[in-house]
């Protein structure tokens, strides 16, 4: 093969990716108009025996033309998850128009490239209207943007699938005047960052959030003689390492690319796996429609006596609610108290919520709800 074949056929690969992109944004725009008569007729989002359906007949054409299923279902559930969250946060704009206006101010962790911000593109792509990035150093910063009306919105992440939850972030929502009514999750990929030049042996500080520093800790653990430096964002920690010889930073590729930093090392993370939640926050709540799941998160504080606790949450089993998060911090100022965050699916539209949420004062001291939003999370359809 000579070089000119070489470029021929790549020049024809480059036409078919831009056919292919063509080809997605027209489905988008159908499943836009889709959406519209499911909202008129009241029809749920999702419909997953259709989504079955559609894999079974897609892997089978595909495998006529030569492709292997696994392809083919990896590529369509990612088509698929793009449809339905397109359609419910189009749901959710014609439910809060008020909301979701021409600019959303957004307030987040960090600056260009920090995982907040990578956070934040991928929730608002899906929604309307120009993003103003704010970027904050710290969480309160975050929150007492949103409260003062400086911003529209605020993204924080709440918790880990390696370090678990980010307690700074459930204590601020103790007394923070904001309501959820979004959620993300996005995936994490820490690397070792260094300015050109730096070798693995020559680093003698190392700079980073303590989060990732809690999520990559066995490999922080393989390194000789590295002092770690905390510092309140990842794109802080890379700014200090580019200003500091013979040190790193833990961060994203693609930030420390954007700032000067090269890639020393990859996948330092204890998990392969590594997911961020964010929940985006507001200063009202917004209504969520019974088509679409929905997610219910609320602070309680039970009686200070044996099985108050289990008392409390059979509230919810009673009444056909699953909780999918417990969470306890301390009361500040009062030792030994705890206040209890719970996840629930579940919308507070539904009569059978608003009678859990009753029955629940008769077991707690207080309840507040923290907000009621779309569920990001989306089961794959399983395919025979």
């Amino acid at each position: 093969m000579t070089n000119d074949t070489l470029l021929a056929l790549r020049r024809d690969i480059n036409e078919i990716d831009s056919e292919l992109l063509i080809l997605l944004a027209k489905r988008r725009r159908i499943s836009h108009s889709v959406v519209e008569y499911k909202i008129a007729n009241n029809k749920p989002i999702r419909d997953e025996a259709r989504e079955q359906e559609l894999l079974e007949k897609l892997i089978s054409y595909g495998k006529s033309l030569g492709l292997d299923a696994y392809y083919i279902n990896s590529v369509f559930q990612r088509v698929l998850e793009d449809s339905v969250l397109h359609q419910q946060a189009m749901l959710q704009q014609n439910l809060n128009p008020e909301v979701l206006g021409e600019t959303n101010r957004v307030a987040y962790l960090g600056g260009q490239g920090s995982y907040s911000q990578l956070a934040v593109h991928k929730y608002f792509s899906r929604r309307p209207g120009k993003l103003v990035e704010m970027g904050c150093a710290q969480f309160d910063e975050i929150t007492g943007a949103v409260e003062k009306g400086q911003a529209d919105f605020g993204v924080l992440p709440i918790e880990n699938t390696s370090s678990g939850s980010i307690n700074e972030v459930f204590d601020l929502l103790q007394h923070a005047q904001v309501s959820i009514v979004g959620e993300v999750t996005h995936s994490v990929e820490h690397c070792l960052l260094v300015k050109p030049g730096t070798e693995l042996e020559d680093i003698t500080k190392l700079y980073g959030h303590p989060q990732p520093f809690a999520q990559c800790n066995r490999f922080i653990q393989g390194l000789n003689d590295v002092q770690l430096e905390n510092c309140d964002s990842t794109t802080s920690a890379m700014k200090a390492a580019l200003n500091c010889d013979n040190s790193a930073a833990i961060g994203s590729a693609e930030a420390g690319k954007h700032l000067g930093l090269e890639v020393l090392k990859t996948g330092i993370a204890n998990q392969s796996e590594n997911h961020s939640r964010f929940i985006v926050v507001a200063r009202k709540a917004m209504q969520v429609s019974t088509q679409i799941p929905t997610k219910t998160s609320l602070i309680m504080a039970t009686e200070q006596h044996v099985g108050s606790l289990a008392d409390a949450l059979m509230v919810f089993k009673e009444h056909g609610i699953n909780m999918v998060k417990l969470e306890s911090r301390p009361v500040p100022g009062n030792p030994w108290e705890e206040v209890f965050y719970v996840d629930l699916i579940a919308n507070l539209a539904e009569p059978k919520v608003q009678r859990a949420l009753e029955a629940l004062k008769d077991h707690t001291q207080f309840v507040r709800i923290l907000g009621c939003y779309q569920s990001d999370s989306l089961q794959a359809v399983e395919v025979n």
